[in-house]
């Protein structure tokens, strides 16, 4: 994987300059009344469509957040680009491939070798260390134990996280735990890291300090980040923020949906979104960027 950050400056249309889409999703929709689409999560049956008519684009080294009421549909869009559930109908693309064509095996390779999560939760599994929790997706890519906790080590060594190496998760405050998920997440050396609601169970400032390590470790080895977030000053640390509404993309000029033909006539390769990005500089991100760069405790 590469090194470095790109530092692209979003254009007015809501796509870096320049940025070629490493992962992009074309009308998509996701209706989970359809026997076509997975079971629906508990509370949504019956339900309009999750997902109705949803374009997007992400480029490689770019962060986005995806900001939305709760429904709107923003961790349905998550599941969707990282091949966690197909769609009803539209088509995902990575690197210029349809997830929705490929086996399960296949997407769960991609999800290990990859893609990158972090979770509310951490979701670390309790009964590991944190050591053991980070080498975790490189054993399950092959990796034997002994070089798998070596480069484990080195990721909590960036982190801080040394002396909590042998530690398990009820022995670690919130803000560690996340920092373990961040570093669990990267050690496989992901081209894009999904993080839903990473700051949701922490209080402000930690929330923060999780934001700045993330966006900064994900911009330091070429990592693509997608936040689901209901956080303003969450969103800000990333590069653009686009906003869901009722399973559809908002215009942020009209504030009215996209919708499913709101670029007709352009095919998947040429197709962009017509959203704006939202100014990264707001105070906020700002006092939370700063913060991102002090210890957690």
């Amino acid at each position: 994987m590469s090194t470095g950050g790109s530092g692209r400056t979003p254009s007015l249309n809501g796509r870096p300059e320049g940025g070629a889409p490493i992962l992009e999703c074309d009308r998509v929709v996701v209706d989970y009344r359809s026997r076509r689409s997975v079971d629906p999560p508990v509370g949504v049956a019956g339900t309009a469509p999750a997902l109705n008519g949803v374009s997007f684009r992400l480029a490689q080294g770019e962060s986005v957040a995806v900001m939305g009421p709760s429904g709107s549909g923003k961790s349905t869009l998550l599941h969707v680009l990282a091949g966690i559930i197909r769609p009803t109908s539209g088509m995902v693309a990575y690197r210029g491939e349809d997830l929705s064509a490929l086996g399960d095996t296949r997407r769960t390779k991609l999800r290990r070798t990859d893609f990158g999560f972090v979770f509310q939760s951490g979701q670390l599994l309790p009964e590991l260390p944190a050591v053991e929790n980070v080498a975790l997706p490189l054993m399950l890519a092959g990796m034997d134990y002994r070089r798998a906790t070596q480069e484990a080590m080195g990721w909590l060594d960036r982190f801080g996280l040394v002396p909590l190496a042998r530690s398990r998760p009820g022995q670690m405050s919130g803000g560690q735990m996340q920092r373990v998920a961040i570093a669990r997440a990267l050690c496989i050396g992901p081209s894009v890291v999904f993080a839903d609601e990473p700051t949701g169970a922490l209080d402000q400032r930690t929330g923060h300090q999780v934001m700045g390590i993330l966006t900064a470790a994900a911009r330091a080895n070429g990592a693509a980040v997608m936040v689901v977030t209901h956080d303003r000053s969450v969103a800000s640390f990333c590069s653009r923020t686009v906003t869901l509404r009722d399973g559809s993309l908002i215009d942020p000029a009209t504030g009215m949906p996209l919708g499913p033909d709101a670029a007709p006539g352009r095919t998947f390769q040429d197709r962009r979104p017509t959203w704006q990005a939202m100014p990264p500089g707001v105070q906020a991100g700002q006092e939370g960027r700063r913060a991102g760069e002090g210890d957690l405790r």
